[in-house]
C-alpha cells in the first residue's frame, strides 16, 4: 500500500484500540479468582460480570471495585491484596485485538512514525503496553497520569506531536472514545479515525471508520 505523503505520524490509543481491555480483563480475572480462591467455581461468573459493570470500561479505579466487591460477595482478601496483584498481574494476561501486530509492522515499515497516548494509571498502563511486545516500533509514549494531562484536552496531542516532530495536521488518532479520542485529537487539528470492533458501530464525529486492522493502512493511505 502506498503512504499516505500528508500523514507522518500515526497515534493511538490504548485500552479497546491496540488492546484489547475487555478479553485481557476477563483472562486476568479467571486467573486471580482461581490464585486466590476469591469465589467458589459456581460464583465465579456472577464475580466477573459484577467486576466488569463495577468497572465501568477502565473509568473507575480499581480500589473501589474491589471495596464493593469485597462487600457484596463477603471476601476474606484484602483491598490491598487484590489491587496489588491486579497492577502486578494484569499485564501478563495482556491481549492485542487481531490484527494489531502486522498493522503496526506495516506502518512502521512504510516510514510513519507511531505514537500512543493513554488515559490511566502509570507504570500500569506503560507495563501493558510493553506487554503487547509492540514498544520498539513507537517513538512516543505518553500515559496521562505520568505527565498530568488527560485526554480530550490538546496538550497532550500536541505534546506527542513535539516528541514525534511533526504538527498535528499531518497526523492520525486512532481511538474507540468519542470525546476522550475523537474529539480530543479534532480540537488538536488532528485526523481521526474512529475503532469499534461492531461493523454496526461507527462515529460521525471522526474522518473515517475502522473495524479491522487488516484495513488500517488503507484507510490511513485514503485520507
Amino acid at each position: 500500500m502506498t503512504k499516505n505523503k500528508d500523514i507522518h505520524a500515526v497515534i493511538f490509543d490504548l485500552d479497546q484500540t491496540l488492546l484489547d481491555r475487555e478479553s485481557s480483563l476477563e483472562k486476568f480475572l479467571d486467573w486471580q479468582i482461581n490464585f486466590f480462591q476469591i469465589v467458589p467455581q459456581q460464583k465465579k461468573k456472577a464475580f466477573i460480570n459484577r467486576f466488569m459493570k463495577l468497572d465501568c470500561h477502565g473509568s473507575v479505579w480499581k480500589d473501589s471495585v474491589y471495596t464493593q466487591l469485597i462487600k457484596e460477595f463477603s471476601l476474606t482478601q484484602s483491598v490491598d491484596t487484590l489491587l496489588r496483584s491486579y497492577i502486578e498481574d494484569f499485564n501478563q494476561f495482556a491481549t492485542a485485538f487481531e490484527g494489531v501486530e502486522l498493522a503496526i509492522k506495516t506502518l512502521y515499515q512504510q516510514g510513519y512514525r507511531l505514537g500512543l497516548i493513554s488515559n490511566g494509571r502509570s507504570p500500569f498502563q506503560e507495563n501493558n503496553f510493553k506487554a503487547l511486545g509492540l514498544n520498539e516500533f513507537f517513538s512516543s509514549v505518553l500515559v496521562s497520569e505520568a505527565i498530568g494531562i488527560r485526554k480530550p484536552d490538546p496538550e497532550i496531542f500536541n505534546r506527542s506531536c513535539l516528541q514525534l516532530n511533526t504538527a498535528p495536521e499531518h497526523c492520525v488518532f486512532i481511538g474507540d472514545n468519542e470525546i476522550a479520542d475523537i474529539q480530543g485529537a479534532h480540537k488538536a487539528g488532528m485526523k481521526t479515525i474512529y475503532f469499534n470492533q461492531n461493523p454496526n458501530k461507527r462515529s460521525q464525529l471522526s474522518n473515517e471508520n475502522l473495524h479491522y486492522f487488516k484495513d488500517l493502512d488503507l484507510i490511513i493511505s485514503n485520507l
